[in-house]
């Protein structure tokens, strides 16, 4: 159990976010579900509080940094210090080839994809480096360093956000802050289905049963959040081998 601990997941409506509010809270953290709908986080924050966890929703828009400070503010507020952020909240629609992209829709996901990930870093390092110590874990994806087609909005901002874990680390990585990115694979979630959808690239050729289920990832991040982040600092861990499975206790690919 992990007592008198705060996390802070964004994206936490459902898919990966829901699974791990839940995940750590059943492990005694204190847990802060933000999105940019209230509806799901409230109904998912009052079912933590019912089984006795402690939960906070907090609607917020990452990509909005005057509403990113508020929720930061506000967590602070009611629960002190925040040991963990977990950057989940990301956006990969419209899937489509860049002559065919619209630049405004192509401009919105990197608002979310990567400038949501820094507000929200930005946002909590001074409260971090005050106390000395706390753990950000950015959500990345293989698109960081491959090209799909039909992704080139996801792949650029995966890719960036791969860079700002490296930055965080290098520069306040010795003042107590470690930051490391998950590359969880294809997971079962929402995503899934608009990739599949679309018909674009071999990931849309996936076969359902080829996903993770959200609940790993969820531990994936309880193991890096303790001490399993330690020989990933700076860079991403990776849920996409046996070697990074039999870490975290879960079954080999």
């Amino acid at each position: 159990m992990t007592e008198n601990r705060t996390a802070l997941i964004t994206g936490a409506s459902r898919g990966i976010g829901e699974a791990t509010a839940r995940h750590l809270a059943a492990d005694g953290w204190a847990v802060v579900l933000a999105a940019r709908s209230s509806s799901d986080i409230d109904r998912i924050a009052a079912e933590i509080t019912d089984i006795g966890g402690k939960a906070l929703a907090n609607t917020c828009d990452v990509a909005d940094y005057h509403s990113v400070s508020a929720m930061i503010k506000a967590t602070q507020e009611r629960f002190g210090s925040i040991d963990l952020i977990v950057n989940n909240a990301g956006v990969i629609n419209p899937i489509a080839r860049l002559a065919e992209s619209n630049p405004e829709e192509w401009s919105s996901v990197v608002d979310i994809n990567l400038k949501g990930v820094y507000n929200v870093i930005h946002a909590v390092l001074p409260g971090m480096l005050e106390t000395g110590s706390g753990t950000v874990i950015n959500i990345s994806s293989g698109a960081a360093n491959a090209p799909l087609e039909g992704w080139s909005h996801y792949c650029a901002t995966k890719s960036a956000v791969k860079m700002l874990t490296a930055m965080v680390h290098k520069e306040y990585g010795d003042k107590g802050i470690r930051c490391v990115g998950l590359s969880p694979g294809t997971v079962a979630t929402k995503m899934q289905v608009d990739i599949k959808a679309s018909g674009i690239n071999p990931v849309s050729k996936l076969d359902p049963d080829a996903h993770i289920p959200p609940e790993w990832v969820a531990k994936a991040i309880a193991w890096l959040a303790d001490a399993g982040a330690a020989n990933y600092l700076g860079t991403d861990f990776s849920l996409k081998s046996d070697e990074g499975r039999t870490a975290v206790g879960l079954p080999p690919v």
